[in-house]
């Protein structure tokens, strides 16, 4: 009789094993997200703020290549409302902060004081924002930070901008927020982090950045009002095979995001699934000790196709 139910207990993990690879619907955090999402009145609205070109399909392209076919002749943004930039305190401050990091990691990061400022400046201007207001109190409801609005800031201070050594022989040479928001290079061939979209803009602005096309699987194309994209691009020629970022939504917005998805878990390796607006993606966090390492989305589903009407007729 133990040796039936051991073979049973066999047959049921394995026949689940598929399943178990990726999460399951994390229902508390997609309503929490889309608090966010709602309260985001700095997200910037597409065919209005801004106007995509997605064009062609990127093909596989190893880290570190030297050669890039490229499936996108124009830029992927054809224009941004840069007078947003200017008038709104949190995507000003971020722009200010962008060009205060070494490119290349193991170079040690020289902070001045000038930057501390900048720094303790962007911190002040997301606090004061509903999204990281509302981030806040569901962190302090779960007993995952303080009360005091300086403890907090001081908290966001340590995940975001703590310079810790991305390598175990290297300088302190990284940081939570120069690898998602500003992007950095390794061993001069590969880049890594860069998940944030007005960087992104920024960069191919300046013509430091090519857009080569985007990634997503045969059945689902993006559409240029879709709020979350996997790319294909090279900064300063280095090559990004597949990259993810989301697309018009304002700093405080991604930072709310990913310090939740950080503080709720203490594993290394952090993914949840979640669906926001009309998208359903998986919300990446690693952490490097009290700090974040990467943190980034990667689009499963947009525009609802993810939902299937109740009124659909089932195949036969």
């Amino acid at each position: 009789m133990t040796t039936r139910l051991s073979w049973v207990l066999v047959l049921l993990v394995c026949s689940t094993g598929l399943d178990a690879a990726r999460p399951v619907l994390n229902q508390e955090l997609s309503n929490l997200f889309n608090e966010f999402w709602r309260l985001d009145t700095h997200r910037m609205t597409p065919g209005v703020d801004y106007t995509l070109s997605v064009q062609g399909r990127a093909g596989f392209v190893n880290q570190g290549s030297a050669v890039v076919p490229d499936h996108a002749a124009l830029p992927l943004f054809s224009n941004v409302n840069e007078t947003k930039f200017q008038t709104i305190t949190t995507y000003a401050r971020l722009i200010r902060l962008l060009d205060n990091f070494e490119r290349s990691t193991g170079v040690a990061e020289q902070v001045t004081a000038d930057e501390l400022l900048e720094i303790s400046q962007f911190l002040d201007a997301v606090l004061q924002t509903p999204v990281m207001r509302r981030a806040h109190q569901y962190l302090v409801s779960k007993r995952l930070s303080s009360s005091d609005l300086r403890t907090f800031k001081n908290q966001l201070n340590l995940i975001w901008f703590q310079l810790y050594r991305r390598q175990r022989n290297s300088q302190l040479d990284s940081s939570g927020f120069e690898h998602v928001f500003v992007g950095e290079t390794r061993s001069g061939n590969e880049l890594i982090g860069f998940h944030n979209w007005v960087q992104f803009y920024l960069q191919e602005k300046n013509l430091h950045l090519d857009y080569k096309g985007f990634k997503a699987g045969y059945r689902d194309l993006p559409d240029q009002d879709d709020h979350v994209l996997n790319l294909q691009f090279t900064w300063h020629s280095v090559v990004k095979p597949v990259g993810s970022a989301f697309i018009g939504t304002s700093p405080e917005f991604e930072m709310a995001l990913y310090t939740v998805v950080f503080l709720l878990s203490t594993e290394r390796s952090t993914t949840v699934l979640v669906n926001i607006d009309q998208c359903q993606m998986e919300l990446v966090v690693i952490r490097h000790g009290r700090s974040i390492e990467t943190a980034y989305p990667k689009l499963l589903s947009s525009n609802s196709r993810h939902v299937r009407p109740q009124s659909q007729p089932q195949p036969h």
